[in-house]
């Protein structure tokens, strides 16, 4: 993998590592976070709690030609550390992209947030002519922790 098949951003947050976990645990909540604007809203999915867990969201943009669905398959958890997906068209395997939030308690109220947008794993060329990635620019991402910090805050 190289760095430019990943983005990493940070932002510390003035707020718990259980707080911010609860928000990004309820796919519910997904939209009010999303930087892309991809996401517009949450297919009856509940509360992640494991590894395995599949939630599906709601989506829309010109990539996929308009509105369509993701399943998001949960490929790492620890309670108020660490969420990780992998997203795919609905009712298709995985190809190999990969979002993960990473939380690092600063004190009782602060956390340092990292969220990574992996594709290293695309190895479909279809895929990889058809999509330009990444599909999410870094400022994108960057929102979605601002969006989190707003969401935690109110």
């Amino acid at each position: 993998m190289t760095e430019s098949q990943k983005i990493t951003v940070q932002r510390s947050i003035d707020a718990s590592a259980a707080d911010i976990f609860d928000v990004l645990s309820n796919p519910k909540r997904h939209v009010e976070l999303d930087g892309s604007g991809f996401v517009r809203s949450d297919e009856k999915a509940e509360r992640i709690q494991k590894v395995g867990d599949v939630f599906r969201m709601n989506m829309a943009g010109d990539h996929m030609g308009g509105e369509y669905q993701t399943d998001n398959t949960v490929s790492g958890y620890s309670h108020n550390a660490l969420l990780a997906w992998k997203t795919a068209p609905a009712d298709t395997p995985a190809p190999g992209w990969e979002w993960m939030w990473e939380l690092t308690p600063e004190g009782p109220s602060s956390t340092l947030v990292s969220l990574t947008y992996d594709w290293s794993h695309v190895t479909d060329k279809e895929i990889l002519q058809k999509v330009s990635f990444p599909l999410v620019e870094k400022d994108q991402l960057e929102d979605s922790l601002g969006n989190l910090a707003s969401a935690v805050a109110g």
